[in-house]
């Protein structure tokens, strides 16, 4: 069958878009878009990348546990989860350099 292959078929899929989507929900709970951190950015650099570490750090949590939940297919919820982290703190860094903030202990 096509889905018990190495990289998974169908399961992997499923489980990467999962876990890609559940990280762009989590960041857009804990956080303002990048265009509203951008315009902020020389005022709350700090506050707006505090938030923005803790929706990494929610992602992270759940990615792990799809991971463990996920049996032999562990590694696509830990792929999806690390593609919204990348992408995100990429447009979030970027919007708080183009705003005129620094990044704060990133």
């Amino acid at each position: 069958m096509a889905s018990d292959g190495v990289l998974g078929g169908g399961m992997a899929a499923v489980l990467f878009a999962v876990y890609l989507d559940a990280g762009y929900n989590i960041m857009s709970a804990t956080n303002s878009s990048p265009q509203t951190t951008e315009l902020f950015a020389s005022d709350r650099s700090a506050t707006l990348w505090k938030y923005v570490k803790l929706g990494h750090y929610q992602i992270a949590g759940a990615s792990v546990l799809g991971a463990v939940l996920a049996g032999r297919f562990w590694i696509w919820p830990l792929i999806g989860g690390g593609a919204a982290i990348t992408v995100m703190h990429a447009m979030y860094s970027h919007a708080l350099r183009a705003g005129g903030g620094a990044r704060a202990n990133a």
